[in-house]
């Protein structure tokens, strides 16, 4: 298998603001769509998102939270948290059926726990959603089992299903949180012009990240002098620039080491790194082995897999 470039393409714009249309008389929207979509960017919104990936691999956004996705990644995304799953290399296809999300309303839940005793789980979990959950092992199983589940129901049916779904996150151990507390705790102290400046410059860097990017360049998109942008991006990301960029250009590495047969060399530069050395350094220092001890790995790790398939 051989490789294109890594990754898709996104407008160097701040996150969107989307404005979410909850049917009348009901409390929640269930929908499903294809990738790329319109509305698949990075982007906040008030209402609460449970997200559900069903068929691709890539990058997830939340927040200062960089990591891979798999099929199956479910994560529930706290009000205005920032968001956007990327997969790359597509070539002009279209991922099919890609995204199952569920968005309702916190504050018209939380009203009824005041009636509802037993929807007291409700408001700490809601409030560690803030910074983004994401399920794992058995409760992402039983999490997609729901979520799918949902579409074969009418809206009354539907809720209770709601309900299942969130008091399994409420109470499972199989989960972890994914944005820092530090980037929350700026998130909710930043005016919307810093906001709105930070958006901008992470999406400026998702667009950049395999170019030769250097800080003054994104400074200089924001208005700002490289060191009070050096100061700002690390106070509400809690990531340096250059760890945030690190970041990016090993997981398209690891990407293209795990699904192509890509010299790497070739893969060096492919993944944003201007030298082998360098790249042979960060990798094993970020992954903790080489680039070719780690090819070997999945390689035999995907072979282990269709031999069980099959």
């Amino acid at each position: 298998m051989t490789a294109a470039t890594y990754p898709a393409r996104v407008s160097p714009t701040e996150a969107q603001l989307e404005q979410i249309r909850i049917p009348p008389k009901r409390s929640f929207l269930w929908r499903q769509h294809d990738y790329p979509w319109h509305l698949a960017v990075w982007n906040y919104h008030p209402e609460v998102e449970i997200h559900l990936i069903r068929n691709a691999s890539g990058l997830a956004f939340v927040g200062d939270y960089i990591g891979p996705f798999e099929d199956g990644n479910l994560m529930i995304l706290g009000s205005n948290l920032p968001h956007n799953w990327m997969t790359p290399n597509l070539q002009g296809k279209t991922i099919h059926g890609r995204d199952m999300v569920l968005q309702f309303d916190p504050d018209l839940l939380l009203a009824s726990v005041g009636q509802l005793p037993e929807l007291s789980y409700l408001a700490p979990l809601l409030d560690k959603a803030r910074r983004g959950i994401e399920l794992l092992g058995p409760a992402a199983k039983r999490g997609r089992e729901i979520i799918e589940g949902m579409g074969d129901h009418s809206s009354a049916q539907q809720m209770p299903r709601l309900l299942e779904f969130l008091a399994l996150a409420a109470e499972t151990p199989d989960q972890r949180c994914l944005a820092s507390q530090h980037f929350i705790d700026t998130l909710d102290h930043s005016s919307d012009h810093l906001h709105r400046k930070l958006g901008h410059a992470l999406a400026y860097i998702q667009e950049n990240f395999l170019e030769t990017l250097n800080i003054g360049e994104v400074a200089e998109q924001l208005g700002m002098s490289e060191s009070v942008f050096s100061r700002f991006f690390k106070r509400r990301t809690g990531n340096t620039f250059t760890e945030h960029i690190l970041s990016l250009r090993i997981f398209t590495a690891q990407k293209l080491l795990a699904e192509s047969t890509v010299p790497i060399t070739e893969i060096c530069y492919q993944s944003g790194f201007n030298n082998i050395s360098n790249f042979n350094r960060t990798f094993l220092r970020r992954v903790g082995m080489s680039p070719s001890h780690y090819r070997r790995s999945a390689h035999a790790r995907d072979g282990a897999l269709r031999a069980r398939a099959g």
